[in-house]
């Protein structure tokens, strides 16, 4: 089988189980968005996903993404996710050109994203990102300090808040798994009482090639996809997850 034939057998292996969890929590398949995480995929294999349909990529550096982005110019309808933890120094890069940043968890953040997409005439989607495990290792607000921290963020007019997004305990327990999700889903309900005015709060971004049927039967409207379309990385995850310095 062909690299191009390869990489179809996979999506659509990914699209029927996404169909099947959502029958299974009778739900809308068309509710649900596919987003291909492309981390360390090089962008000869990201064009034949393009020509297979894909339009968007998440990815988690943004240097990397940006490389991306530059190589892949000449398709101007591709829109790239920022999915992974945003330094303040980087917020110039990322304002340049991610459609969507999903990890959303400071202040100072916020302050440095919109100054640099207002100085680019530019709008960014954005997710606020929720530590629903407790664990010290991930990044993300504390369930507890997002509603305080989402009243905040209308001052910021480049930014259009959509959402939330959550990374789950990596476990295969799925009852260790599955209370990351609800906590999302039920903290998202509360914030749509009480959201300020221009805040959405219909997304839910969580799951991954592990667990994604997990968090669509918990309500997913985004689920973040890589090693199932793409194969096996050859660069480890730790790679790209903090370390004890809070650093990538």
């Amino acid at each position: 089988m062909d690299a191009t034939a390869q990489l179809q057998a996979s999506l659509d292996a990914i699209r029927a189980r996404i169909a099947a969890a959502c029958r299974a929590a009778g739900r809308d398949p068309s509710g649900v968005r596919l987003l291909p995480v492309s981390k360390t995929v090089d962008a000869a294999r990201l064009r034949l996903a393009y020509d297979l349909g894909i339009r968007e990529f998440g990815e988690n550096k943004v240097q990397e993404a940006l490389a991306k982005s530059e190589a892949m110019a000449d398709l101007p309808d591709l829109r790239w996710v920022l999915i992974g933890h945003l330094q303040t120094n980087k917020a110039k890069h990322a304002a340049r050109f991610a459609g969507e940043f999903q990890a959303l968890d400071s202040l100072r953040v916020a302050q440095a994203l919109d100054t640099q997409l207002q100085k680019h005439g530019r709008a960014l989607d954005v997710l606020v990102q929720v530590n629903t495990s407790g664990e010290a290792s991930k990044f993300g607000l504390a369930p507890g300090e997002v509603p305080a921290f989402v009243r905040e963020l209308p001052a910021f007019s480049a930014l259009r808040v959509r959402g939330l997004m959550t990374l789950a305990l990596f476990s295969e327990d799925e009852s260790r798994v599955r209370p990351c999700f609800v906590r999302l889903r039920e903290l998202r309900d509360r914030l749509r009482q009480e959201a300020p005015d221009g805040i959405a709060m219909d997304e839910l971004s969580m799951g991954m090639s592990g667990d994604f049927e997990l968090a669509i039967a918990e309500g997913a409207t985004t689920v973040r996809v890589g090693t199932a379309i793409f194969g096996t990385r050859s660069t480890p995850d730790s790679a790209y997850w903090p370390d004890a310095t809070g650093h990538q």
